[in-house]
Parts: C-alpha cells; structure tokens; sequence
C-alpha cells in the first residue's frame, strides 16, 4: 500500500499476471480525438453480422442518438447502465465514466460474450484507462487488457497532431497515437494521397511499432482489430521480428514526440535494469541535450536478462511496468535485447549510453 501519491508504485513481479487464458475475456480499448470516427466504428461493430460475440462499452455516445436512449436511463442527474442484447449477438451500454463498473456488471453475464470493447472520450489518456487493468486485481481474473486501437481522422489528424497546447504539455491527439498497438487512419476518402501520406508519415514518427490500417467510414475487418495481445508475452515473437525490421522515420513537426529504438549486445541485470526503468517512468531524472527530462509514454522491450535461457518480455505504461518472462527460448548468439522507447523530448544517444553502462552485464 503507497503512503501517499508522491511514492513510487509498487512493481508488477514477474509472471504475477497471467498471459490471457481462454476463460479470460480480452478488453480492447478504442480511443482517438473528437470526431475522428470511433463512435462510427463502434457503430459498425454493434450492427454487422460477424458472428463474434462482442461487449461494447460506450462513453459519452453522441447525443440525439436513438440507440442511446435505448441503453440508458437518467435518474435523478444520474445515468443509470443498461445492457442491450443486439439481433447480431452483440451487447452494448453506454457510460459516462471510465467504464470499470461497466464491466463489473457486465461479468454478470460472462458467457453471452467473447470480447469486450471499451471506448474513451475524445479527451481522455487511454494509458490511465489502460493501467488500471494493471492494478486492479478483482478483474484481473476474470479479463485480460488485448490492446490500444487509436483511430485517426486523415484530414484534420495533422492538425490534431501539432496543435500546440503550451506548458509544454503533450497533446491528447498525440498522446493516443503514441500510446496506440492499432491505429486505424479513417476518413482517407477525404484526402489526396500526398495528403494522407503526410498524415501516415506524422503517425508512424510518433510511433514506429503500431500496425497501422487505413479506412474509410471506419470499416475493418475486426480480425485487425481483436486478438492482439499486445499486452503478454504471445506478442514476444511479434515484436522481436518487428523492432529487427524497424527503421525510425524522421519526427513530425511537433518534434518533442518521437519512437526511439535500440539494441545491445549481452545479458543485462535484472536489478540494474529495474533501476534504470524506475529512474526514467518514475523519478525522471534523465534528461536530453536542452536539460528537458525525458518522458516516457510507452515502453517495449525483448532483453535477455542474466541466468534466464527465455526471452523476457518488457512492457511500461506511464508509471506502470513490468517484466513478463515469454515461452520463447534464446536461439541467436550472441543474445541481441531489442527496445522500443515512445515520448517526449527523448534522446537517442543518451538513452542508450546510459543503459549500456548501467544494466548490460556481460558480453555473450
């Protein structure tokens, strides 16, 4: 238990959180900023005949709308949940809060579903709705987090991007891409291809590692969208493959959000390497060339940690991290760990001198 807001959380230990077993439900998060289709996707979801079984959990749905009324009730200034069992198996309710109770009530009718679906507001930061399927243990039994999926809108996105908040404040718009393991660009009907090339170039310079899908109306083929596992180690082998590929493109206008990689040769410590995570998620005391300190909005890894013939899977959210160790075995000598590192004002080269000289251990 934390004495009080300014301690550090506590660390996830290793292996604590299941890797998502069939009992399990996945729960996907779709955000993305005003009006950049999510409703509509959700929409789509709720009313084609896909024959998936899918919860969707809808905050602050657009007003005036008819299937609104039919799943909410106001009482008393109070918005009173109702789940409705839609003609294609579907279940749906809307809320005007983060949506956990939503799901609590939903657990209720475990069975009649096989995913849940959790939309944010246009506002939110989906890391803090995300990290709270971290912490919260009562749910963790019964759901598993599969993913962030980050719709963008292919005309105004840009915009959205570089809009200067002051205070040095990072964006909503690019936090949700920075944050995203999906990001759908919607509305590319909309744009000429030099157009939407910008846009596409903007998202993959936040973040290099997310799947990006481009759409129109915000029609997917859900097989894109479910079953991402971007949060356990079956995503492992995924993600070794894709950091060995990846090739950072050049920042965006707005250059204080970027994707940054690297890869060391040797086994790291396992100690060293809590203590360099900590320092950046929590005390953030590195800092780039300008003297800013380095923020860290999402964090993916494949390390070789001493003594462990396993690849480790590391994930970080914000604050909140952890150390999953995967199924697969090291098979490249020497071992090579892989990370991914996505925020503001980071440094490359500083970042990875600095984890070079404080967690690699040894030379394979």
């Amino acid at each position: 238990m934390m004495a009080d807001d300014n301690d550090c959380p506590e660390l996830v230990p290793i292996d604590a959180r299941p890797d998502g077993p069939a009992e399990q439900i996945p729960v996907t998060i779709i955000t993305g900023y005003l009006g950049a289709g999510k409703t509509t996707l959700l929409n789509y979801i709720l009313t084609e005949q896909h024959n998936k079984r899918i919860a969707v959990i809808l905050n602050e749905f657009g007003e005036g709308s008819a299937l609104e009324k039919s799943l909410a009730v106001s009482h008393a200034g109070e918005l009173y949940e109702e789940w409705l069992e839609l003609r294609n198996g579907c279940l749906c309710c809307s809320v005007k809060d983060n949506g956990l109770k939503a799901i609590e009530n939903l657990m209720e009718k475990k069975g009649k579903f096989d995913y849940i679906l959790l939309e944010t507001t246009g506002l939110a930061d989906p890391g803090a709705v995300a990290s709270m399927f971290w912490v919260d243990a009562e749910l963790g039994s019964d759901i598993y987090l599969d993913g962030i999926v980050t719709v963008v809108d292919a005309k105004y996105g840009l915009q959205h991007i570089t809009e200067d908040k002051g205070d040095g404040l990072v964006n909503e718009a690019a936090r949700q891409i920075a944050l995203a393991d999906l990001t759908i660009i919607n509305k590319t009907d909309l744009v000429a291809e030099e157009e939407l090339a910008q846009v596409c170039d903007a998202v993959r310079s936040i973040n290099g590692v997310a799947k990006l899908l481009e759409t129109q109306r915000s029609r997917v083929d859900l097989s894109e969208v479910l079953d991402l596992h971007a949060f356990d180690s079956k995503d492992g082998t995924n993600l070794s493959e894709k950091l060995q590929i990846f090739k950072p493109t050049r920042p965006h206008l707005d250059k204080s959000i970027l994707t940054v990689t690297f890869e060391v040769v040797g086994s790291l410590s396992e100690d060293a390497l809590n203590v360099f995570i900590q320092d950046l998620l929590w005390e953030k005391t590195l800092k780039n060339k300008e003297g800013q300190p380095m923020t860290v909005i999402r964090l993916k890894g494949i390390v070789s940690l001493a003594a462990k013939a396993h690849q480790v899977m590391l994930q970080g959210v914000h604050e909140l991290y952890e150390l999953n160790e995967t199924l697969q075995l090291w098979e490249e000598h020497p071992r090579i760990s892989r990370l991914v590192f996505i925020g503001k004002n980071l440094d490359k080269d500083i970042l990875e001198q600095q984890f070079i000289s404080t967690v690699v251990q040894i030379d394979e």
